[in-house]
């Protein structure tokens, strides 16, 4: 599909001439052929009935009425148009001679899974090895690591107008081969051999034309919440053609409204162009509807060399011959150069290429003609197999499992080794003649270079006004920005939930802070208290941006795919996600900074508002450009959560509010000058302070009168003193500006002239940082296509090794059919009594889902039975609901409205149908860091019933993996796994649970080779021949698999039902049916994808003029299927219901189902070492950086509050715990909500085996965080002495358990980590601001008092901490910490100010003296807290109160994973 799209109306570069092909006998019978197959896209059946589509009236369907399109004929006469205009054609011929692709690791070697321990060794002896592995360098010791082929030299050309099928069992190099092919080198240590594109060396290409070389991998990655329209347009827009590469008089607009629909009518889609692309968990198209959303991407590139790696993945087989047969279409008119891998290729498919490529464990054993392919194996001594399609033959001779000798014929006298079939092949007519062909293409490209000039120039003309002819990109810079902005914005607007979410918590918490602080006095009791209202709203939004690092984390594999294909620059992203963001985070922090500035009482007038909105913008863009970084430099979340966490608390600290500049320390000094925080509190502090002065009244004044004092005057006198910074004697009324020179060192004259210049700045050089980033740092979280194993232990190694014994065993001796039969006996014969299996009905089946124009019907009436015993098969095109009706049957639906009746035996659902029934769902979710035994195992230990012993749930675990070929695979962790071993584990996981009911498995086959797909159907051929019921829905089934199965449901498109029963021999009974109907199959046509053909499930014309649903619907086949159900509900009523106790909804129990999923939680976070480590440097790191301010602090009064303010920290960490543990629940939760459908574990286990995984960590991450504070400041110097100080850490452990549990909350209540993030800065500034420190309790509002401060869980962590610290300890102020006052005439110091010390509490220094008394504040710590309502005695009621609220949140959690999973389906 390369690339219709723009080609269509670009389609420029076609290439008048005929290409070049083989012309003998042989090609033009094929080409007679293809021709006949490429006029049946649009217009006669092979009955050579006219038909007309008659689409109904289903939404589903698209328009009512819908031309037939015919492909040929529109690329032909567009590409007419283009020549007449003169559009230049891009021929590209591929050639590759001695091509070797090797990967890091010996031929036995193996990677293993980094561990917690492995990860803490490795920090402390990183410095270490890191300095060795310099100093080794220049000595020349260090060793190149050892490295092993994975594609052996292979060599080979295909010429314009040629495709190239790609054959392979799993693990061939077929993908290895299309990605090197495709320039996609990335991942692999050496590439060597030469490439050439018409000539052109690859780094050339790669470096200027890298859009024309494009690969289209196997997995879907899309944007979910863009609809199939924008996702096209998007792509479309970065790909259209200049002036010169588009017709006369035809708009840029024009031209890719017309690509796009004749993309959508090309394959098919033009109904989902206003649906959601979605994913696995966002509602939106099918799977094989998705599938060609990336094919039509792709075609969007207008690329000539296009490589597509099992692109008919999760198509039906009607829909993947239409898609080769366009691919066929457009490679003939546009001289493409095509390559394709495809497992499970049909004959008729494979009648549409010209060559073939078979590789045998990345040996190249044959090059050549694709007619000439089946011929060569069969003479070299493999047995020819007639019902066998040649795809599933050459790909069988390569597997040493599969292939057969002719009679006579032996491994001894047959080439079968990859090395021996390389051998043959090269020295066979076909090698020789291919290196021929090679070395003439490369001496014409050489001499003639016209193909390569007229590619360039052709190249050139694509490229609009103003770009680059040495650019690879069609679009200037400011057009990638404008079309990335465009979706940026799209993408943010389409996400409703999280915009109304956003801004909902901005608005409250603005209120709520607000509120706080609100109507602040121009008097000394509002001077702190203003910087306190600033530094809050400024940190507020500065922290706002942290949520930042996971959204960039999350679009990186489609930046990589996008950026690939050519749309645009890395870099260009980066300013497209700054552009887009600024309409909604303008308005966000607008509305909060009004709410908050005007509510708080700061200076009532415009230029203020203004000025304080400038600058708190400012520096949400500065931290945004900041954290996004981040997030671009750094390969893991975990490793950008570490840098981010080594900055945090510095800018906090560091800003010269929380600490003044002048405590700092010198050597840490610095930190203040390159903190942007600190320049832009500076200036909102200097856009307040300068407009006001202050009142000095209340506590600032020294001696005062209060609690029954009365005797010194209400005004300040001379003999009394203003503790406000920049107070002067004899005056109640102190300048802002005064109050700021002197408490803080600001000069308001550097407010636009410095802070805001530094501001900008700062800005530019983020920004800067990440578009260099992207372009010469790219991270896209790129994992080498190598598996990852566990280390085994004894007995993991006795049972690999018994499972290698067979394997050998059943290569030398015997078939592997023969083996499949004995250990499906052994397995699954025991104890199964048939006669009281049941059997699953439905009839009347319908299912609507809402949309925004209403109720959509995705099913119609479907019916239907699976007794014990049979196979049945679910078929229908992509889109006609398929695995809507599996879901529906398999009850996992849980929107919409289902009607009809499903019935089990005649009765009811009961309880444990569920759990009765396994269902191997399309899209493959596991456990990641699980090896494939650990995942088979669990789902074993938990699904099979407790009775059954543990041995006997292993040993059938270890015949499931032999079954499904996974020996090799056995301790590889899930995320290194390929497709094709995901796709047999999630069919092994759901078979370990031995299913009594029934089993559902949707497309099982999609992603395995032929060879593959037949052993599994073969294998579920047995067992329904055990007795098990079995319903799958199927995809592109060979004649032979189609025939294994005993029944088949047909859908159409609207899930209407076109036929249910017996399949027969040979297809017999079903190709009956459709000939009495008008449908003939003919003999050598797959009867699978005729029946699919002949009902217009593709673009093909459906044969007759009825509709097939009616046809069905006046059958006797349907009547007598109506009476067959009917019979079994009679029978199954007949027999006894089943005990109600025995109908339990989990088949183990509650504390069974604890130990086993806390044991998997606890394994998978030792190895998830990033993870675990990043929490411990966070505990470290955080109290490492307040200590080295803080440190050996002494008894002085700024010491007193410095040790406050070490144990405010605190109350940090479980802000910052939080945004690391919610990603993770958040993943773990999409497990689980797979797990739960089946009833494998209760909610309530998932959300308690979640806390205990984390126990262990939060407490080794409390004693660090305890030791590295306590000791390091001095703690412990009060009353309380060495016991208090174990107190705290128990303080400390507590807080962060709180913050654990407190994150998991929150991420339960949340329906994605964008949402979670948002809600972390509410809840932690909330809870900070109301605990009694930043507001102190006398201050406090009466509301908040009453209520807020009483239930915040930080209230009792530093009231406890707090009245331990300072309880009994005694302080002596500094000589620049007294307050200096003059006592009247003929008083000392005593007689005047001794009423207010007893009062007030505090000490004078000189009694005795006459002048210059000298006042110290407080005299014990226990007269600090005491106002501020904390009491040491109530510690401990404090302590048991914190982790009462750890408790609660708990609770909580596991209510809301019990009630809220946001799986819409």
């Amino acid at each position: 599909m390369a690339e219709t799209p723009g080609d269509t109306a670009t389609l420029n570069d076609s290439d008048n001439q005929v290409h070049s092909r083989h012309v003998d006998d042989v090609v033009l019978r094929a080409e007679a052929e293809f021709e006949a197959l490429s006029r049946q896209l649009t217009k006669h059946s092979q009955s050579g009935q006219v038909s007309k589509r008659v689409v109904s009236e289903d939404l589903e369907k698209g328009d009512d009425e819908e031309e037939a399109f015919d492909l040929r004929e529109y690329l032909t006469s567009s590409n007419d148009a283009n020549q007449n205009a003169g559009i230049k054609h891009k021929n590209v011929g591929v050639t590759w001679k001695d091509l070797q692709v090797e990967v890091i690791g010996g031929a036995e070697s193996k990677l293993y899974v980094g561990t917690l321990g492995g990860a803490t060794l490795g920090f402390f002896l990183g410095p270490i090895l890191w300095l060795w592995g310099i100093i080794s360098g220049l000595l020349g010791l260090v060793k190149a690591p050892p490295t092993k082929p994975i594609l052996h030299k292979s060599s080979g050309v295909l010429k314009p107008g040629e495709m190239c099928l790609v054959l392979g069992c799993p693990g061939a190099g077929c993908t290895t081969f299309l990605r090197t092919i495709a320039n996609r080198r990335e991942g692999y240590v050496n590439v060597s051999g030469d490439v050439l594109y018409a000539g052109i060396p690859a780094d050339e290409m790669q470096k200027y034309y890298k859009g024309e070389v494009v690969y289209n991998q196997e997995d879907d990655i899309h944007i979910p919440t863009l609809t199939v329209g924008q996702t096209l347009q998007f792509a479309l827009s970065t790909k259209t053609p200049g002036p010169n590469g588009r017709l006369p008089g035809m708009s840029r607009k024009d031209f890719d409204r017309e690509v796009q629909d004749t993309l959508l009518r090309m394959l098919n889609i033009p109904h989902t162009k206003n649906t959601l692309v979605g994913d696995e968990f966002v509602r939106g198209v099918s799977g094989g509807e998705r599938k060609r959303v990336s094919i039509a991407e792709m075609m969007a590139t207008r690329a000539r060399v296009q490589c597509w790696d099992n692109s008919t993945r999760g198509l039906d087989a009607s829909t993947a011959l239409d898609f080769v047969r366009s691919l066929r279409v457009m490679t003939d008119i546009l001289g493409q150069t095509t390559f394709v891998s495809l497992y499970q290729a049909s004959e008729s498919i494979y009648d549409l290429f010209d060559k073939v490529l078979v590789l045998d464990k990345g040996h190249q054993v044959f090059y050549g003609p694709a007619s000439e392919a089946r011929a060569y194996f069969e003479n070299l001594g493999y047995n020819p197999l007639p019902r066998q399609t040649t795809p599933d033959y050459l790909t069988g001779c390569t597997d040493e499992n599969e292939r057969q000798f002719a009679p006579g014929r032996s491994v001894h006298d047959t080439p079968s080794s990859p090395e021996a079939l390389d051998s043959v092949y090269r020295t066979s007519p076909f090698g020789r003649g291919s290196d021929d062909e090679l070395e003439k293409y490369k001496l014409k490209m050489e001499t003639e270079k016209h193909d390569q000039e007229a590619f360039r120039a052709a190249v050139s003309d694509d490229k609009k006004r103003g770009v680059s002819r040495r650019s690879p990109y069609t679009l200037g810079f400011s057009g990638q920005v404008w079309a990335l902005t465009r979706r940026q914005f799209q993408t943010r607007w389409q996400d409703r939930f999280q915009i109304y979410t956003s801004f909902t918590l901005n608005i409250a918490l603005a209120f709520v802070l607000g509120a706080a602080f609100y109507n602040q006095p121009t008097s000394s009791n509002g001077a702190f208290t203003r910087g306190s209202v600033i530094f809050g709203a400024l940190l507020t939004t500065c922290l706002d941006a942290f949520g930042e690092m996971p959204s960039q984390m999350i679009g990186r594999p489609i930046l990589k795919k996008q950026t690939e294909f050519s749309f645009y620059r890395p870099s260009a992203i980066a300013i497209a996600n700054l552009l887009a963001d600024i309409p909604f985070s303008a308005a966000r922090i607008f509305f909060f900074n009004v709410i908050i500035y005007f509510l708080s009482g700061l200076h009532r007038s415009a230029g203020g508002f203004f000025t304080f909105h400038l600058f708190n913008y400012m520096a949400y863009l500065v931290m945004q450009a900041f954290f996004r970084m981040f997030g671009l430099i750094t390969f893991s979340y975990d490793s950008a959560f570490r840098l981010a966490v080594f900055f945090i608390p510095n800018f906090v600290q560091y800003t010269g509010y929380v600490i003044p500049v002048d405590s700092l320390r010198r050597w840490i000094f610095w930190i203040y000058y390159i903190n942007p925080i600190a320049y832009a509190w500076q200036a909102c502090m200097m856009n307040e302070f300068m407009r006001i002065s202050l009142t000095c009244d209340g506590n600032s004044v020294i001696p005062r009168n209060g609690f029954g004092v009365t005797k010194y005057p209400d005004l300040l006198s001379p003999n009394q003193a203003c503790t406000l910074f920049g107070a002067q004697g004899g005056s109640d009324l102190i300048s802002g500006r005064d109050y700021l020179r002197v408490g803080y060192n600001i000069d308001p004259k550097n407010l636009w002239r410095l802070n805001f210049v530094v501001l900008v700045a700062f800005f530019l050089a983020f920004q800067i940082a990440q578009l260099l980033a992207l372009e010469f740092y790219p991270q896209y979280g790129y994992m080498p296509s190598v598996n990852i194993f566990a280390h085994e232990n004894a007995e993991l190694r006795r049972l690999n090794e018994a499972q290698k014994a067979k394997k050998d065993a059943q290569k030398k001796n015997e078939k592997l059919d023969k083996e499949l039969q004995v250990t499906a006996k052994k397995s699954l014969e025991k104890g199964v009594d048939v006669s009281q299996r049941r059997t699953l009905t439905w009839e009347r089946l319908n299912y609507h889902v809402p949309t925004p124009d209403g109720p959509r019907r995705l099913l119609h009436d479907v019916l239907g039975y699976v007794k014990p015993g049979t196979l049945t098969a679910l078929m229908g095109a992509s889109g006609a609901g398929k695995t809507t009706c599996l879901d529906v049957l398999a009850q996992r639906k849980n929107i919409g409205v289902v009607a009809g009746d499903v019935l089990v035996d005649g009765r009811p659902l009961p309880a444990d149908f569920a759990r009765g029934t396994a269902y191997a769902e399309q899209m493959d979710v596991h456990e990641l860091t699980a090896t494939v035994r650990e995942a088979m195992r669990f789902s074993a230990y938990l699904r099979q019933p407790q009775h059954v012993s543990k041995e006997e749930k292993d040993a059938y675990v270890e015949e499931m993996i032999e079954l499904l070929e996974l020996q090799d695979l056995s301790e590889a962790l899930v995320f290194s796994l390929n497709v094709e071993a995901r796709k047999r584990l999630t069919i092994g996981v759901e078979l370990a649970s031995k299913p009594e009911l029934l089993l559902f498995l949707d497309e099982p086959t999609s992603g395995l080779d032929a060879q593959s797909a037949w052993n599994l159907v073969r294998f579920l051929r047995k067992l329904a021949d055990q007795g098990q019921a079995i319903l799958c829905t199927i995809h592109q089934p060979s004649s032979l698999l189609f025939e294994s199965f005993d029944r088949l449901l047909l859908l159409e498109r609207g899930g209407e039902t076109v036929y249910f029963g017996k399949i027969g021999q040979d297809s017999r009974i079903i190709r009956d049916y459709f000939a009495r109907h008008g449908a003939h199959c003919p003999p050598n046509v797959n009867p699978a994808e005729y029946m699919l053909e002949a009902i217009g499930a593709g673009v093909t014309a459906r044969v007759g003029d009825r509709d097939w649903k009616d046809v069905w619907l006046d059958s006797p086949e349907y009547k007598k299927t109506l009476e067959e159900i009917e019979a079994i509900k009679r029978d199954g009523l007949a027999k006894p219901e089943r005990d109600r106790a025995d109908t339990s909804t989990y088949a183990t129990s509650f504390f069974h189902q604890l130990r086993l999923v806390s044991e998997r939680n606890t394994l998978a976070l030792w190895r998830m070492p990033d993870y675990i480590f990043t929490r411990l440097f966070v505990c470290t790191f955080i109290s490492l950086f307040i200590s080295l301010s803080l440190l050996q602090l002494g008894n002085s009064l700024r010491d007193l509050q410095f040790r406050v303010f070490a144990i405010f920290w605190v109350v940090v960490l479980p802000a910052i715990v939080m945004t690391q543990i919610e990603p993770l629940f958040l993943h773990n939760r999409r497990i689980f909500i797979r797990e739960a459908s089946s009833r494998i574990y209760s909610p309530y286990v998932f959300a308690i085996g979640q806390v205990l995984g984390e126990i262990p960590y939060s407490i080794i991450c409390g004693f660090l965080y305890w030791v590295i504070m306590v000791y390091p400041i001095g703690f412990g110097d009060g009353s309380a002495g060495t016991n208090g100080t174990g107190f705290q850490l128990l303080i400390i452990i507590f807080m962060v358990l709180f913050g654990v549990t407190l994150g998991q909350l929150v991420a339960a209540l949340s329906p994605s980590v964008q949402v979670a993030v948002l809600m972390n800065p509410f809840i932690g500034l909330v809870l900070s601001t109301f605990c009694g420190v930043t507001i102190p309790y006398p201050a406090m509002m009466k509301f908040w008092r009453s209520w807020l401060y009483e239930l915040n869980p930080y209230t009792r962590t530093l009231a406890a901490m707090v009245s331990t610290e300072l309880h009994g300890l005694v302080i002596r102020c500094k000589p620049d910490e007294f307050a200096v006052f003059n006592p009247p005439s003929g008083q000392t110091c005593g007689q005047w100010a001794g009423e207010f010390v007893q009062t007030f509490g505090g000490y004078i220094d000189n009694l005795n003296d006459t002048i210059a008394c000298r006042y110290c504040q407080f005299s014990v710590g226990d007269e600090f807290y005491t106002p501020l309502n904390i009491s040491y005695g109530n510690r401990w009621r404090d302590a048991w109160i914190l982790f009462a609220f750890f408790v609660f949140n708990l609770v909580v959690t596991i209510i809301a994973s019990r009630f809220l999973r946001y799986a819409k389906r």
